[in-house]
């Protein structure tokens, strides 16, 4: 028997709809797995995570992108692949809408889709030599000032040599596909999500020549903050935080397993684009 994830907003559209679809599967003889989405939080630790089983057919997000980067943590770094439903406000990693979700699902069920994948960053946190975060990402790595903190001072190495020490309200360390996410927010450039690209983007740099970089993915970076610094929090793609502090060192670079987004007929990547940032009179 086939089985298909569903990933459900905590909201009651979305659980209306996915009561419907869910019906739905069954009838045509698919089981379903059902999880609701959690709200952002402090990381958990590793032993205590649910991760989804790895026999799935698919998973269906039925939520805005942070129900969508929630599910991606659900898969982990199982090869499961994953469509977006709109739910949300904007939704750039939504592949189809609320309206079309059942004829998505007939796409899907007669395997009438592509997969393209997406880069993800694995971040580490090293404390008194031990490893003690592994997180993976779709999005971005933040480091976070808390609200009444001064500026962070974030020192940053790429493949061992020194680049700079970033005076900020913070720093964002994405992936082509986050680049639309704090990233673009907080000044960054747009990349196409197949370029083989790491972005750095300052947010609100004390110093006004910090620009966003564009590295390599296949570089290392590496950062401390520098000793005197405190209230300051490492986030995964906006979902869960860990503190940090100046024993720490963190490390992020290109994961080793992508995520595989389902790609509908019919849809482009600069369509979405141009509708999502409102160019050229597209509405979202």
């Amino acid at each position: 028997m086939e089985k298909i994830g569903l990933f459900v907003k905590q909201d009651p559209e979305a659980g209306k709809k996915s009561d419907e679809l869910e019906r739905w599967l069954s009838f045509r003889g698919v089981a379903v797995v059902r999880k609701e989405s959690p709200l952002p939080g402090l990381l958990p630790p590793e032993e205590d995570r649910n991760v989804a089983p790895a026999d799935l057919l698919c998973v269906f997000v039925l939520g805005g992108d942070g129900t969508f980067l929630s599910a991606v943590r659900w898969i982990g770094d199982r090869n499961i692949p994953i469509l977006g439903v709109k739910f949300g406000e904007v939704g750039f990693l939504a592949e189809t809408t609320e309206e079309n979700l059942f004829t998505a699902a007939e796409a899907i069920l007669e395997r009438n889709f592509t997969t393209t994948p997406r880069m993800r960053l694995t971040a580490r946190v090293i404390r008194n030599q031990s490893r003690v975060v592994r997180e993976t990402v779709l999005n971005d790595v933040v480091i976070n000032k808390g609200a009444l903190a001064r500026l962070a001072s974030i020192e940053t190495w790429i493949d061992g040599h020194y680049l700079t020490t970033y005076r900020a309200d913070g720093l964002v360390v994405s992936t082509p596909t986050g680049s639309t996410a704090y990233s673009l927010a907080a000044g960054g450039p747009v990349v196409h999500p197949q370029v083989p690209a790491i972005i750095m983007t300052p947010i609100c740099p004390f110093t006004l020549t910090n620009r966003p970089l564009i590295l390599s993915d296949t570089v290392c970076i590496k950062m401390r903050l520098a000793k005197k610094s405190s209230d300051i929090m490492l986030t995964f793609d906006g979902q869960m935080g860990f503190e940090i502090n100046g024993q720490d060192e963190i490390l992020i670079e290109k994961g080793t397993q992508p995520v595989h987004l389902i790609t509908l007929p019919g849809k482009n990547y600069f369509d979405v684009l141009k509708a999502k940032l409102r160019w050229s009179g597209g509405r979202v």
